[in-house]
């Protein structure tokens, strides 16, 4: 079943979500003036979690390479420059490239839960996909986040800003969790996690 406003709330308070946003926030005061931002924090049936402005990193083209999720070559990737301008820090996704970001939030997901993150309508109306993996029962650590620039323009992914959505289901428990089983991406700290085998 998928889980409400009240039992994020509640799972919240215990950790699940920190830094953890009560109410959709969707303007900010910065020196004096208020600004919109695309929205984070708790809607009725999920948790808008935010991109970290720590990390930003893009596929590049290296002739003669192949991308092996077997035997990743960090070489394939080039950090992005944050920007910074009146409408907030930003990356740039180039046209028709992938990238990898992380998520400002740290997750703690109970035995008997799995997340599904899901992209935003704001981002998904300017071509940007966000590939997302589950956060599996009994994860916890910083979401690495996966984007596709489908559109044949650059597009502004913006830091400490709503980039994708947390849906939670509740199951019965399981009877190996991703912890239990020391799944191979737990803990990750709030910079990309690179491919793992």
């Amino acid at each position: 079943m998928i889980k409400n406003d009240s039992w994020i709330i509640q799972m919240a308070e215990k950790g699940m979500i920190v830094p953890f946003e009560p109410s959709l926030i969707r303007q900010i005061q910065v020196d004096d003036q208020s600004r919109r931002v695309i929205s984070y924090g708790l809607s009725s049936y999920g948790y808008d979690i935010r991109l970290s402005a720590n990390d930003f990193q893009v596929f590049r083209h290296i002739p003669g390479t192949v991308v092996d999720p077997k035997n990743f070559n960090p070489a394939n990737l080039e950090r992005s420059q944050l920007h910074t301008d009146s409408s907030g820090s930003y990356f740039i996704l180039p046209a028709h490239s992938y990238g990898l970001g992380v998520a400002l939030e740290r997750l703690e997901v109970p035995d008997n839960v799995s997340v599904i993150c899901i992209g935003k309508s704001t981002y998904a109306r300017i071509g940007l996909i966000a590939n997302l993996t589950p956060a599996e029962a009994g994860w916890r650590g910083h979401l690495t986040l996966e984007f596709s620039n489908s559109s044949s323009a650059d597009c502004r992914i913006y830091a400490n800003e709503g980039v994708v959505q947390l849906l939670f289901f509740e199951g019965e428990p399981c009877a190996v969790s991703y912890e239990t089983r020391r799944g191979k991406y737990q803990d990750q700290q709030e910079m990309v996690t690179l491919a793992k085998v």
